[in-house]
């Protein structure tokens, strides 16, 4: 029987975020990973010889004996995902997306240029529309992942920003270790300790959720950023999976706990009248008890997928404040540049097909 399944592509397949990729792209019911790539230095031998697993789950069989290639033009498959470091990520995405691929990537080389979707599936599918306009990178173009603390702040924002509008959101973040992929932080520095820098990541948090609640200009093809206050402070904690965040919004309309609650718990968007396969049922998931979300309790809600919250009230100076818990790895890397592709592929973005 044939796999008529779309080949695709993982560049830097062998890291944190690229062993992840391969997990969840074992079989998938659209996607078939033909092509793995990492450096020079592996390139030539097999998946399993070439990478250091750290995944709970053995590599998949299918993938363990594909010989990795470097990671550089020509690549068959026209579907990329790109799992890169952002030092080398930015030449050869656009390398690829000029070549005629659809690439998806988790690297922050091409998050903030103005053609460029930055993509949370459920927050703003209609961003996609700038690859309608030839804005994009000749025959080809980028979807960007945002980052893996930003998708589990804006997926909560967008409902609360429709029910409520929003002035100001002030967001603490405690991120897991293993967004600083393999090796890591040393553990000397991680045990028994929070580190209260992460290089870079306030100002990521600070600018992509602009970039994602904004409103697409047609016309100029960029998004106009929202005209909203955002400021962040981020700690690495000893945690291996799973970011917390605190988040306090400074809500436009009247509100209530109990409507923002409804408004959470009712949100559902394009990914699920879809029924993409990597969708969550419910992408956000409130929680009553009064010390959840936790990591290790809650980063696996919906196979990782969903962005769970809780703690919701109404502070002294008249904020909402709310914790949530997102999988830093799944849903804020490689799970949510699936979806990306899925809904990428429903609406005939992907080279050589067309919308389902």
């Amino acid at each position: 029987m044939s796999d008529r399944r779309i080949p695709v592509a993982l560049l830097g397949a062998t890291g944190s975020v690229g062993q992840r990729f391969v997990s969840l792209l074992a079989h998938h019911p659209l996607f078939r990973l033909t092509t793995v790539t990492a450096s020079e230095r592996s390139a030539g031998l097999p998946y399993r010889e070439a990478t250091r697993w750290v995944q709970a789950t053995p590599i998949p069989q299918e993938v363990a004996d594909l010989v990795v290639a470097e990671t550089r033009p020509p690549l068959e498959p026209r579907l990329v995902f790109s799992a890169l470091d952002a030092a080398v990520a930015g030449p050869v995405e656009a390398e690829l997306a000029g070549r005629g691929h659809l690439v998806v990537s988790n690297a922050r080389s091409h998050r903030m240029e103005p053609g460029v979707p930055l993509l949370v599936p459920e927050v703003n599918p209609e961003h996609l529309s700038l690859l309608r306009t030839g804005t994009g990178r000749g025959r080809g173009a980028i979807i960007t992942n945002p980052n893996c603390s930003t998708i589990g702040v804006t997926l909560p924002l967008r409902p609360l920003r429709d029910a409520f509008g929003i002035r100001e959101v002030r967001i603490a973040t405690m991120q897991a270790v293993s967004g600083a992929g393999i090796p890591g932080v040393s553990s000397m520095e991680i045990m028994d300790n929070v580190i209260p820098f992460i290089s870079g990541e306030e100002g990521k948090l600070e600018t992509e959720t602009l970039k994602i609640l904004g409103q697409v200009d047609m016309e100029a093809g960029h998004i106009r950023p929202a005209r909203i206050r955002v400021s962040a402070q981020c700690n690495r904690v000893p945690v291996v999976d799973g970011h917390t965040a605190c988040v306090w919004v400074e809500l436009e309309r009247v509100w209530s706990p109990e409507a923002v609650r409804e408004a959470l718990e009712s949100f559902t968007a394009e990914p699920q009248k879809l029924s993409l396969p990597s969708a969550p049922p419910h992408p956000v998931v409130v929680l009553d008890g009064e010390a959840h979300p936790q990591p290790r309790l809650h980063r696996d809600v919906a196979g990782g997928m969903a962005v769970t919250v809780g703690r919701i009230r109404r502070t002294p100076t008249g904020e909402l404040a709310f914790v949530t818990v997102s999988h830093n790895t799944i849903r804020g890397a490689a799970g949510g540049a699936i979806l990306c592709a899925e809904l990428a592929l429903a609406r005939g973005l992907v080279p050589g097909t067309v919308a389902s």
